[in-house]
């Protein structure tokens, strides 16, 4: 880098001259680097529009794809307060009758109050204090759990809270509360299988931890459930029974009262999957058009760190954001991608021997007049009431009665839409030397012109430095020159200053 020299005597402004000279090449930059931002906002906008379509590649439109979904069921229960059912698919249409005659419960244990005359009953409290053990001698109780026998060992400088931590690692809930100078057990599980007892070979140690059910100790065994459908008994230790393709969790006995069980085909289930598909490919057609069809202000570009220094913040954000959103008017890619999928969603299947299309389903778009910009290609389901649009909530819901009439129908032509649409994103998303997997757009090779930029960047500031250089090389020599020129200038006056 040259030597930076100041007007000392020329008397010129040396840095606003080079200044205003190196300007033309400063903006070559700036443009470059105004360029690279403008690619990076794009690369930003496909990332996210990208996993909106993979989302919907690999979520609702994939579940449309298997006539298995739409062979939905679920259970209704005349009275729902006593159970709950969870459907599988392969659970038969039936009525059954259900009956639960007990619930599973877990065992428990509430100790006796712990008392010693002379001792003060702490979780501290040692076995040797409240056994009267001696320092070396040793006693021990025997926890049973599911018919397998263990034995905990107690010293005498064990503490009644180490004792508690003994049973824990034997699988039990357990705790010495000090407030009523109890032990409390619990089993892990409900159910008889779960169930504990607990046994000392010396009847006196059960009874000085209030551990003996003969001397102040409550056990309430655990017990399983018991239910009767269509009076065939079943047994579980947890109060949730999988039979048949009905999940059947009890939540109160029902004594002789049988409730019905009515298991019947789904359709709000399929309704609504159908619905989601349609709702999520509205809302990204919608989506697409907007970023397709948007258009940024003439000359309106990228920012530099000094631009935004002479505006307020607020400002440089708005026009920021006004070009990211402009990022892919008219992007040949997109347009690519939007109209393959809107002519799947346009076009007809048969099914039964009859071409069909998404409006013999009651599912279609607005009139050209009526929708909104950018939505001109959004699909409404008609009457469904979640929609806003009077005239489409106001109409009979066709694809709600197709469904109940016909599902077979529907389920056909569905399947042959989404394997066809599905096909179609598949085949967008696959890898080329542009793109990776999965990907729509050409993510590799914008990520080439990143780093292009970057080179660019680098070379322009380059030729910028060498340029400013350059000029600061030439206004130090003319400096250099006329500080010579001024001493000799001096040394001849005072050589005629001596005559």
């Amino acid at each position: 880098m040259a030597m930076r020299v100041s007007g000392m005597y020329s008397g010129m402004d040396t840095e606003s001259i080079i200044a205003d000279l190196v300007a033309v090449r400063q903006k070559k930059v700036d443009d470059v680097k105004k360029a690279q931002t403008k690619h990076e906002w794009k690369q930003d906008a496909w990332k996210t529009l990208n996993s909106k379509v993979y989302k919907l590649f690999s979520g609702t439109l994939e579940n449309l794809t298997y006539q298995s979904s739409y062979a939905k069921k679920t259970t209704k229960l005349s009275n729902p307060n006593a159970a709950t059912v969870i459907t599988s698919d392969n659970a038969m249409k039936s009525v059954q009758s259900l009956k639960i005659d007990t619930l599973a419960s877990a065992g428990y244990l509430t100790g006796g109050e712990l008392k010693k005359e002379g001792v003060e009953i702490t979780k501290d409290t040692t076995m040797g204090e409240l056994l009267g053990l001696a320092s070396d001698a040793k006693s021990s109780v025997n926890v049973t759990i599911g018919g397998e026998e263990k034995t905990i060992e107690l010293t005498a400088d064990m503490k009644l809270s180490d004792f508690a931590g003994e049973l824990q690692k034997l699988g039990l809930n357990a705790n010495f509360d000090e407030a009523t100078n109890r032990i409390f057990i619990g089993a892990s599980g409900t159910g008889k299988k779960n169930d504990f007892t607990i046994t000392s070979d010396d009847a006196a140690v059960l009874k000085n931890l209030g551990l003996s059910t003969e001397g102040g100790a409550k056990k309430l065994d655990g017990t399983d459930a018991k239910i009767y459908l269509n009076d065939v008994m079943f047994e579980s230790a947890t109060n949730t029974f999988e039979i048949n393709g009905l999940t059947i969790t009890c939540n109160a006995t029902t004594g002789n009262d049988a409730i019905t069980l009515t298991t019947q085909d789904d359709t709000s289930g399929v309704y609504d999957m159908i619905k989601d598909f349609i709702k999520e490919y509205t809302a990204l057609i919608n989506e697409m058009d907007k970023l397709y069809n948007t258009k940024a202000k003439k000359g309106l570009e990228p920012l530099t760190d000094e631009e935004k220094e002479a505006i307020s913040e607020s400002e440089a954000e708005k026009i920021e954001n006004s070009i990211k959103d402009a990022v892919l008017h008219g992007d040949s890619t997109l347009s690519a991608v939007s109209s393959a999928m809107k002519e799947i969603m346009r076009s007809g299947f048969e099914v039964g021997g009859k071409t069909m299309y998404l409006y013999d389903f009651g599912i279609g778009t607005l009139g050209y007049l009526e929708a909104a910009d950018n939505e001109k290609n959004a699909y409404y389901i008609n009457g469904d009431e979640d929609n806003e649009n009077s005239s489409i909530k106001n109409k009979t819901n066709d694809l709600m009665a197709a469904i109940s009439k016909d599902p077979t129908q529907v389920r056909d032509f569905f399947v042959k839409l989404s394997q066809s649409l599905k096909t179609k994103l598949n085949d967008l998303m696959k890898a080329t030397d542009y793109s990776s997997t999965y990907s729509v757009y050409e993510d590799k090779k914008m990520k080439e012109e990143y780093d292009d930029y970057t080179k660019k960047i680098k070379e322009e500031e380059q030729k910028l430095a060498d340029y400013e250089d350059k000029w600061y090389k030439k206004f130090g020599a003319m400096e250099k020159a006329m500080a010579k020129m001024q001493s000799n200038m001096n040394a001849v006056s005072s050589m005629f200053g001596g005559m």
